[in-house]
């Protein structure tokens, strides 16, 4: 069906309307453009455009054809539309007749369609939203068993300072957080109406506008319509919220790959997480994390495949923007489908908690504890520094962990040592001698835990 009239002679070429049809993707935007008519309809008869009997016939028609398209009767052909937006009118005017002509008065496809669109952002940032909440409480939940179960922390990818496997969780959590108030902004921006713009400048006819938006549920209208019918502000900001979630999602499954690894051997994940090989039987493989990683390109990709679309565009309209949809349609599925794989993983692992308990006790790990320590003996920090990397190199030299050391050995490094300094090399006491708000002192981060489990509360589950 040509929506564009009596300008032409003939139809789109065939080999043409396959590569510009949209309508194996814009598809998912059927329910936004059905309440989207539907609402324009309400507005058409509020100003009389519309008799009471016309818009009743017209939204009859429209919940017909929601009904056959929901229940598999009615699907529209990819070689006889543009895009879902033609396809529903075309559908509308079989079953109704002329009456379906009058329901595109003072509306474009130009501002038809980026309303459908901010109505699927608005629905599917809120989606999100609720995943990010429930991976959030899982990692919650699981920091809560784990305050006191000490693991390595890294810098350089080397042992620097021990933490707690519920500190490191909880780290997570933070990042989860900054991408829950990006969505939480995502929701704000895509909330207003474009509706009655038109293709750029309004229109002659007296359309609410403000009628639209309440009846859609937007808190308040576009107010340039040159802007509103080219802004795509909104879904560059979705994505790239998508790239920012799928990149702290993309560190945490190098994490569990490496974590699940024999030769860390800290957690073990389940078969219902794993996979096998093909040739080596022994194997069991983290593919659902290494997946996500390999994800994480796509959408990095789809982020600045985005931008690079909008930025050489003058105002208004141009069909460029057709190619918005994919990225935003893919990266969105992709993020939130990794949200409830994570939730998965993290479900169907099992934590081997004693693994570091005799490889860290008085090990390295504890030299900036004992600078530390020299520094309340009032030796000053960077002579004390000095100190310590003196005796990780005698240690090192005579192969002994610091708490090997003697007394008399610690005395040929500096006078201030006494009996006391063997404390600082217990494992099981190290976190606890943490003071600092934002430390892993197990007490400190059980208060983060029941902080958090405020602000997340019951966080409803999301489908995996």
């Amino acid at each position: 069906m040509k929506l564009w009239g009596g300008r032409f002679t003939s139809g789109l070429n065939d080999t043409a309307l396959k590569y510009s049809s949209s309508i194996e993707f814009d598809s998912l935007l059927f329910d936004e453009d059905i309440a989207g008519s539907i609402a324009h309809a309400s507005m058409l008869k509020k100003i009389g455009i519309l008799k009471e009997s016309e818009y009743k016939q017209i939204v009859d028609g429209l919940d017909t054809i929601s009904y056959e398209y929901s229940e598999g009767k009615w699907k529209p052909g990819k070689n006889e539309f543009e895009d879902i937006h033609s396809a529903i009118e075309s559908k509308l005017t079989s079953c109704i007749g002329d009456t379906a002509g009058k329901l595109h008065t003072g509306r474009s496809r130009n501002d038809q369609v980026i309303t459908d669109v901010r109505l699927w952002a608005k629905k599917h940032s809120l989606l999100i939203m609720q995943a990010i909440r429930q991976t959030q409480s899982v990692l919650v939940a699981l920091a809560a068993d784990t305050t006191e179960v000490i693991m390595p922390g890294y810098t350089h990818m080397q042992q620097a300072q021990p933490v707690s496997f519920a500190f490191h969780l909880l780290a997570y959590v933070e990042m989860l957080e900054r991408d829950y108030k990006r969505f939480a902004f995502v929701f704000g921006e895509s909330d207003q109406s474009p509706l009655g713009s038109g293709a750029l400048a309004g229109s002659t006819i007296p359309l609410d506008r403000y009628h639209t938006a309440e009846t859609l549920g937007f808190a308040s209208i576009a107010k340039n319509a040159l802007d509103a019918v080219s802004d795509r502000d909104f879904i560059i900001d979705f994505v790239h919220s998508c790239s920012v979630g799928m990149l702290h999602l993309s560190r945490f499954a190098e994490e569990i790959i490496i974590w699940s690894s024999q030769e860390w051997n800290f957690i073990k994940l389940g078969d219902a997480v794993s996979t096998g090989s093909s040739l080596m039987p022994q194997k069991k493989n983290p593919d659902l994390a290494e997946l996500l990683r390999g994800k994480t390109a796509r959408v990095l990709g789809q982020d600045m495949a985005l931008k690079t679309l909008i930025k050489g565009l003058p105002l208004s309209y141009n069909r460029d923007l057709q190619e918005d949809k994919e990225p935003l349609f893919n990266s969105a599925q992709t993020y939130y489908d990794s949200l409830c794989v994570v939730q998965l993983i993290l479900q169907n692992c099992s934590l081997q908690p004693d693994r570091f308990s005799k490889e860290l006790e008085g090990s390295f790990i504890f030299s900036t504890d004992l600078a530390d320590w020299l520094v309340l003996q009032d030796v000053p920090f960077r002579k004390a520094h000095h100190i310590v990397g003196e005796i990780v190199r005698y240690c090192e030299k005579n192969n002994k962990k610091m708490n090997q050391l003697t007394l008399t050995e610690l005395h040929t490094f500096d006078p201030h040592f006494n009996e006391s300094v063997f404390a600082i090399f217990n494992l099981a006491a190290s976190l606890k001698r943490k003071i600092t708000v934002g430390s892993p002192n197990p007490d400190l981060v059980k208060k983060e835990i029941a902080g958090w489990n405020k602000i997340i509360g019951d966080a409803p589950a999301t489908k995996s």
